[in-house]
């Protein structure tokens, strides 16, 4: 996929986006938007393999070469981040509460990419959690499967 046509989707993308989180009184539902789909099944199992503290199924998920973007810092591949950050995220995320406020997928041929919004509370070392989280992710068919090539955390 060129850049013009990822280019295209990230900004139809922000064009929905900027709509639901300026108080457009549009329907709950289109605030879910592609969860079902292929790529969006992924990020769900993603999601689950880290609350689950399941390192195998959540590195099976990502392509070699992902990057992921967390706090200022990235990690440059699936061997990286599974061998340092993905376990201080899965002792993180195993114990909040998360609700998806919303979560939208968009596929463009081999390129899929899932924006989501969450607000997630508990306890973490003694610490009262309680904040909302935003999340790009970009995903990339490889081989026929759909792998997380890029994720952005904030």
């Amino acid at each position: 996929m060129n850049l013009i046509k990822i280019t295209t989707v990230l900004l139809a993308f922000s064009i929905v986006n900027a709509a639901y989180a300026h108080g457009d009184k549009k329907s709950q539902q289109q605030y879910f938007v592609g969860v079902d789909s292929e790529p969006g099944k992924v990020v769900s199992q993603f999601h689950k393999a880290l609350k689950e503290q399941s390192k195998e199924v959540a590195r099976s998920l990502l392509a070699d070469d992902v990057l992921i973007y967390e706090g200022g810092g990235v990690e440059r591949s699936a061997e990286e981040y599974a061998s340092h950050h993905m376990l201080s995220d899965m002792a993180f995320v195993s114990v909040l509460s998360t609700e998806v406020l919303e979560h939208q997928v968009f596929i463009e041929g081999t390129i899929a990419i899932s924006n989501s919004r969450t607000h997630s509370k508990g306890n973490f070392k003694g610490k009262e959690i309680d904040r909302k989280g935003m999340e790009t992710i970009v995903l990339k068919k490889i081989e026929g499967k759909w792998k997380i090539w890029r994720i952005h955390w904030s």
